[in-house]
């Protein structure tokens, strides 16, 4: 049984293209392009599932078109219509850390070097130019700056970060949290 912990969300199925099976993917990383690895994990019913690549054809950076085994019908694609698409870790692994998306952290535990544990990363906002982790702390939100020189470690098989935040950095996001 595939876990969540051994998979990272890369995208979603839109809707199936054509009359033979192919369906419309976004994705947020092309890892499965990058990659050795011919399958990719869809989440059907909150279950993680996968299914053997056929064939894909890239129509934009973020977009391509994806024809999975077995898929052969528009029918049987459009059970596919908004499905969540994930990659396996370990996968990602092989291809090197200077290769992962940033969607591959969501999940990772992170740790300030002073502070000790500070939450785990639900999103990673990448609307600015400065990348923020989106931390959950005892159900509030936490950003933190994903800078490589505030990151102190990564381990990719514990699923930690480990930071070294500047001091007063996580006082100033309390101050907000008073302000609202």
């Amino acid at each position: 049984m595939i876990k969540r912990e051994d998979v990272y969300k890369i995208g979603l199925f839109n809707k199936p293209h054509g009359i033979h099976g192919e369906l419309s993917f976004t994705f947020t990383d092309d890892i499965f392009d990058r990659a050795d690895c011919d399958y990719l994990i869809c989440r059907l019913d909150d279950i993680f599932v996968p299914f053997f690549i056929e064939e894909y054809r890239f129509r934009s950076d973020s977009t391509a078109l994806v024809k999975l085994e077995g898929v052969d019908t528009a029918e049987r694609a459009r059970m596919f219509t908004n499905v969540e698409v994930y990659f396996p870790v370990k996968h990602a692994e092989e291809a090197g850390l200077g290769e992962l998306s940033w969607d591959f952290f969501v999940g990772f535990r992170v740790e300030d070097v002073r502070h000790g544990a500070l939450g785990e990363v639900t999103d990673v906002d990448t609307s600015t130019v400065n990348t923020l982790f989106v931390v959950d702390r005892d159900g509030d939100e936490l950003l933190i700056p994903a800078q490589e020189e505030l990151i102190a470690g990564i381990d990719q098989k514990h699923k930690i970060i480990t930071v070294d935040l500047p001091e007063g950095l996580l006082s100033l996001d309390e101050c907000d949290d008073e302000e609202s």
